[in-house]
């Protein structure tokens, strides 16, 4: 008889972790180097924000699971495999932020990566031989990609929070550039079509550098090696803000898996 119990407990908590891990959601973070530099190990003292923002998640309640892959554009992301390989596993009540732009200004159609998009958000669209996949392929804008993004997502039943990208170390008179002329802009845009939600990190960001000014940005939050990837701090500190962003959001059930501390 005791045996039968024992069996009889140890039957219902299998039972009750499969279900409380069916049952718990995932936050899947897409977009290119700036969310997960290479294979986000902090090669070469580069990180991507999307390593630290599980810091902030109550991870007992909600999985996160960084998906990004640098040097992805929108088109590339969603085109070669990577896409391909992250949504199958979205499910209902899932959460997907991404966050590109930074390599979607390249070429359509060139040699080395052919992974531009047009500018935009709009209907615009342009067909082209793809030199690296060697067949036709037509090309769309920006916006347009981030829409088919959001489609997919919404159509499992999971939400789509859209980040504009994150600011290069690029100064002007005092101040760090902004997107808000082009893709910044223009995610705030695809998210209002799309019905995503949407953070403008490259805002909030860019408030956090031009307060602590060019040089202790460009020594702390960069590196040497080039103007759009960023140290370890630099990750970290675009981490918060994500963070922040996601308090402000209306729509609060994310927020409900932030630690309370």
């Amino acid at each position: 008889m005791r045996k039968l119990l024992l069996f009889a407990a140890v039957l219902l908590l299998c039972s009750f972790i499969w279900t409380e891990k069916k049952d718990k959601p995932t936050l899947f973070v897409i977009g290119d180097s700036t969310v997960k530099n290479g294979s986000g190990k902090g090669a070469d003292a580069l990180w991507g924000w999307g390593n630290f923002i599980s810091a902030y998640l109550d991870t007992s309640k909600i999985t996160v699971s960084n998906e990004a892959l640098g040097g992805t554009s929108t088109r590339t992301f969603m085109l070669r495999g990577r896409w391909a390989a992250v949504a199958p596993k979205i499910k209902k009540g899932d959460f997907v932020i991404m966050q590109f732009g930074h390599n979607d200004g390249g070429p359509l159609d060139d040699t080395a990566r052919a992974r531009g998009t047009i500018k935009g958000n709009g209907p615009e669209s342009k067909e082209i031989f793809n030199p690296i996949t060697k067949q036709q392929e037509v090309v769309y804008t920006y916006g347009h990609y981030l829409k088919e993004f959001v489609k997919e997502i919404k159509s499992k039943g999971a939400t789509a929070i859209i980040c504009s990208p994150i600011p290069r170390n690029n100064w002007a008179d005092g101040k760090v550039k902004r997107a808000a002329a082009d893709y910044g802009l223009w995610a705030k845009q695809a998210a209002e079509e799309s019905g995503a939600l949407f953070i403008d990190l490259n805002t909030l960001v860019a408030d956090v550098y031009d307060q602590e000014g060019a040089t202790l940005v460009g020594d702390r939050y960069f590196t040497s090696k080039d103007h759009t990837h960023t140290s370890k701090a630099g990750a970290m500190v675009n981490a918060e803000q994500v963070i922040k962003g996601i308090k402000s959001l209306k729509d609060k059930h994310l927020s409900k898996y932030l630690k309370k501390s």
